[in-house]
């Protein structure tokens, strides 16, 4: 026993000296998403934020992460975009409530800190922070080597915005006759990877680098198509025209998401036919012989967001969300009727 030499946490399998060079390595990206309100700086135990200019404020938080799209990251090789994705769905979840986001906090958890591959993670996080004008003030990495396989990690984001407690949107106060317009959305988004990747991978056996026609793009350029952020076009809006209510399209599609807004008695009808169906939907729906239904509840279809204005705003609505360089559609109206949604595939 006398000749074995003592342990480290390094033997072990988790590294100081990683953990600290990917920290210095990130510290300036952080740096560059701060906002005055920002009071602490990479490496506090807690980020500091200084609430302000808001007379009767309500918090709004959401937390997510980006799921089975991970893996397509791991195999394309590309850490960046799925840290823009969660800060823009975690935006697109609070701003729907009318909430300004203020600031982010991220957790990754990994297998082994690879510095360079954390900088590309964070890089990601502080574009899409910078986007929405909120600040990236704290986070964890965690080295898990018995949890995480090697070379793969686990990113879950969590927000926090404000709104005046006089102008939450809530839904409550949509009513029959009210239009529905929907916002194109870049692709999947976060949500229906582990359908995708069963179709193209598995049935399909394509690779990442496949480059399919049809999509003017190879299955990983396709895959990793950023989510959205509607977040400065939604706030934006809020200027110049009632907005009665907001659904962010995940995962549950169309249906699931618009019937979380509305209240009783009413139904959103929603036209099909009304948007563009972007070819990555329509190609895995043939390469994977997936019924329509399926599609629709697993998959947002080429629509991210639905507003609900009444009729006389319809127009200063698509005014302004066009002037924000949003795709739009009139995809539907409001009719009297049980809460839930009629139109769509089901």
């Amino acid at each position: 026993m006398a000749d074995k030499k003592p342990l480290t946490y390094a033997d072990a399998g988790v590294s100081f000296e990683a953990e600290s060079e990917a920290i210095s390595r990130l510290k300036r990206l952080v740096q560059t998403t701060y906002r005055p309100e920002v009071l602490s700086d990479v490496g506090s135990f807690g980020g500091l934020f200084a609430l302000k200019t808001y007379r009767e404020p309500v918090l709004v938080s959401s937390t997510d992460g980006v799921g089975t799209k991970l893996k397509v990251a791991f195999k394309v090789g590309r850490h960046d975009t799925v840290g823009f994705d969660i800060v823009a769905h975690c935006g697109n979840d609070i701003v729907v409530q009318g909430a300004e986001p203020l600031f982010f906090l991220d957790y990754i958890g990994i297998s082994k800190v690879a510095p360079a591959m954390i900088e590309e993670i964070v890089a990601g996080l502080a574009s899409g922070c910078r986007k929405i004008g909120c600040a990236l003030i704290g986070g964890e990495i965690a080295e898990l080597s018995d949890i995480y396989t090697p070379g793969e990690y686990d990113l879950v984001g969590t927000i926090v915005g404000a709104v005046e407690k006089a102008d939450v949107i809530t839904g409550e106060r949509i009513t029959p006759g009210d239009q529905l317009i929907g916002l194109g959305s870049a692709g999947l988004h976060t949500n229906g990877f582990t359908l995708a990747r069963r179709i193209l991978f598995d049935r399909c056996n394509y690779s990442v680098d496949t480059y399919v026609r049809e999509l003017s793009a190879t299955v990983g350029e396709a895959l990793l198509a950023c989510h959205k952020s509607y977040v400065n076009s939604i706030l934006s809006l809020r200027k110049v025209c009632d907005i009665k209510g907001l659904a962010h399209i995940t995962g549950g599609g169309l249906s699931a998401n618009v019937a979380r807004i509305l209240p009783d008695g009413c139904t959103a009808y929603i036209r099909n036919g009304t948007w563009e169906i972007l070819p990555i939907f329509s190609f895995l729906q043939a390469k994977g012989d997936v019924e329509a239904a399926e599609m629709y509840r697993v998959f947002n279809m080429g629509i991210g967001m639905v507003v609900a204005v009444a009729p006389d705003a319809v127009d200063a609505a698509l005014e302004s969300l066009k002037a924000s360089g949003e795709s739009t559609y009139r995809i539907g109206e409001v009719i009297p009727g049980e809460k839930g949604v009629q139109g769509v595939p089901s």
